[in-house]
């Protein structure tokens, strides 16, 4: 765990923008190859077909043969960046993602955009909400969460660092910065965003400005929350979880995503096999799929804007 206080929110910017970016940069090193699925506007990889084109693959709506293909590189030592929406970055490739890239070993990086029901308007048919259970259950995956654009640069380094495979998950909103620029960081880690010494609130991804939104407003009625920014989901950090559980009003887990497989469930079953006994409570969308609307809509209809989360911690300190 490292304490990385936040104390204003920044400017917005789109998260995905930052994989773009992050693909630039390193476009220098030979090794990397970019392969997309007819998205590369969406997913912001297209930034890098216009400087390396001849390392840019672009092969239609074949998500399936897109992981194949990756694995194919991988073994002759590329490092392979693929990308797409995340409901199809997991959910049509996993038994390629299992066996060609997990079972295999091999270096492939998964960047996912479009996560949650942030995503929005586009109904649950394009709605992820279920990525971190079903690559978190592969063994040995690293499943990771951005939470603003500096966040995701830091993950992306992170995840071109590592030798192995890993997931990334973005969001389609812009939102606000958190962070003051790119950090080190190492894959497992969370960040201590904000201290307080009665509830904690554990959060991932695009609800996590939310979380410190709250916890800013609820000091005004003299309610301490602290907040923890899990940019990884697994593996998680296990010392920020012990952390959060001092706060003698207890803990609340917030994500955009199904309750089953998510973090809320990994810091329950972390917690029940230490024994450790901490009121825990959880914000995410259930046991249920989304529903077509606007993204603060949405987030104010699950629960997931700060909104729902004030309302929450005011009835655990009740």
């Amino acid at each position: 765990m490292k304490r990385h206080i936040v104390r204003s929110l920044g400017p917005e910017r789109a998260i995905r923008e930052a994989y773009g970016d992050f693909l630039v940069e390193i476009g220098e090193d030979e090794r990397v190859v970019v392969i997309d699925c007819d998205l590369g506007h969406s997913t912001k990889a297209a930034k890098f077909s216009e400087r390396y084109p001849e390392r840019y693959l672009e092969i239609g709506i074949q998500e399936q043969n897109m992981i194949g293909v990756a694995a194919g590189l991988a073994a002759v030592g590329k490092i392979p960046f693929t990308s797409t929406f995340a409901i199809f970055a997991t959910g049509r490739p996993w038994e390629q993602i299992r066996l060609s890239v997990a079972y295999s070993n091999f270096n492939v990086k998964i960047v996912a955009t479009h996560g949650g029901v942030a995503t929005g308007e586009d109904g649950a048919s394009h709605q992820m909400t279920e990525d971190f259970a079903i690559m978190g259950a592969i063994p040995e995956m690293k499943v990771l969460s951005a939470s603003d654009y500096h966040s995701a640069k830091s993950l992306l380094r992170a995840m071109y660092e590592y030798e192995g495979y890993a997931y990334l998950r973005l969001v389609r909103p812009k939102s606000p910065t958190m962070y003051e620029g790119e950090f080190p960081y190492r894959i497992g880690e969370a960040n201590l965003i904000k201290d307080g010494s009665d509830v904690a609130v554990v959060a991932t991804g695009l609800p996590v400005h939310h979380a410190l939104k709250a916890a800013w407003e609820l000091e005004e009625e003299g309610i301490s929350v602290a907040v923890y920014d899990f940019l990884s989901v697994k593996p998680y950090d296990e010392e920020a979880i012990l952390d959060a559980a001092r706060r003698p009003k207890g803990i609340l887990v917030v994500e955009d995503h199904v309750f089953w497989g998510g973090l809320g469930m990994a810091v329950a079953a972390f917690l029940a096999g230490r024994g450790i006994s901490v009121p825990l409570q959880f914000l995410n969308m259930d046991d249920r799929f989304g529903r077509s609307g606007k993204y603060a809509e949405l987030y104010r209809l699950y629960g997931l804007d700060s909104e729902g989360i004030k309302e929450r911690i005011r009835r655990m300190v009740a």
